[in-house]
């Protein structure tokens, strides 16, 4: 086997600008950080841009256009919102790489033992212990910085309330790793993790939070549930022998009636939020052609095949664009 077959991870891609672009030497860090598989930081990010843009759009509805009681003309509005998505952006990839690290040093010992992680940079003895600590730790100061960008959206002070709650995920993501042993629903504490972006958005703009963050919170943690449950079909088998504990084992055959529940329920939550808002028509086609996307992968899936579950799952990005584009077409007509 060549040394730039070893240098690969088994279950990610190798035709991505990764390994064009960066020095061999750097490979196994962006395999932790997971950069050779974008749609991680793509699913954490989409609660981000929900949140910020709905809280955008009810801002405005309240007039004058005010952030910190200062009146904004349009283009600085434009900009704040940019600068909104871009650290949302920025901090879901450092974040995400931060909480992939994380995840690989506590689960090292699991990983060995699975066909599909074995060849991940810490078990392969890639990168040591050690090393992955440091990185960890860099990437999250990344993402700190990210955060005090977007608690300074439109203000001249720190919005300590969004600060503050920002941190306070970092509790949830914590305990990630571990719920996989103790509970048959690890993808509802991946659903708390990944959708606290839903909270943030609206945290940045009133530093508060009410019931429309977190019906938008709650709609997206059964989202999560739903699709990481698809991507756990992918190791069931090892799982099983190794005693690792998924929704994908606990839903079993009946996978397909659980999504129908789940999605339907999740869909119906995002609906409340909008409607609390009188959110307009753009809005809910956004989340009705969401809908149409939900259905196809129900009736696509096949829970043995490891290949259909990866594609349905990495298919959940465009469910985050159409509900994003309805939210951005609502804002701006």
């Amino acid at each position: 086997m060549s040394d730039q077959t070893t240098s690969r991870v088994a279950d990610a891609p190798s035709d991505i600008w990764v390994y064009r672009l960066l020095p061999k030497s750097v490979w196994p860090y962006a395999q932790l950080a997971r950069w050779d598989r974008p749609i991680g930081w793509w699913l954490l990010m989409w609660p981000c841009w929900w949140s910020l843009t709905l809280s955008f759009g009810v801002h405005l509805k309240q007039g004058p256009i005010t952030l910190a009681d200062n009146e904004l003309g349009p283009v600085l509005l434009v900009a704040q919102y940019a600068q909104g998505l871009f650290f949302f952006w920025l901090g879901a990839v450092m974040m995400r790489g931060a909480g992939c690290t994380y995840n690989d040093f506590v689960d090292a010992g699991i990983d060995a033992q699975v066909a599909r992680t074995a060849s991940r940079p810490i078990p392969s003895g890639r990168v040591t212990r050690r090393q992955s600590v440091v990185f960890m730790i860099g990437q999250a100061l990344v993402g700190m910085v990210c955060l005090f960008g977007v608690c300074l959206i439109g203000r001249a002070t720190l919005n300590e309330f969004a600060m503050v709650l920002g941190i306070s995920s970092l509790v949830v993501v914590a305990a990630y790793p571990f719920a996989k042993r103790i509970t048959d629903w690890p993808q509802l504490v991946l659903g708390l993790a990944f959708s606290w972006g839903a909270l943030m958005g609206w945290a940045v703009i009133f530093a508060n939070l009410t019931l429309v963050p977190l019906l938008l919170y709650a709609g997206s943690i059964l989202w999560v549930i739903g699709y990481d449950t698809i991507y756990a079909h992918q190791d069931k088998e090892d799982d099983a022998l190794i005693g690792v504990r998924s929704t994908a084992r606990l839903f079993g055959d009946k996978t397909k009636p659980a999504l129908v529940v789940l999605y339907s329920s999740a869909l119906a939550l995002i609906a409340s939020a909008l409607w609390l808002v009188e959110a307009g028509w753009p809005a809910y086609l956004g989340l009705i052609l969401g809908c149409g996307h939900m259905i196809w992968q129900v009736m696509k899936l096949n829970i043995d095949n490891a290949d259909n579950c990866l594609a349905l799952f990495q298919s959940n990005t465009r469910f985050g664009w159409l509900v994003f584009a309805g939210l951005l077409a609502d804002l701006i007509v």
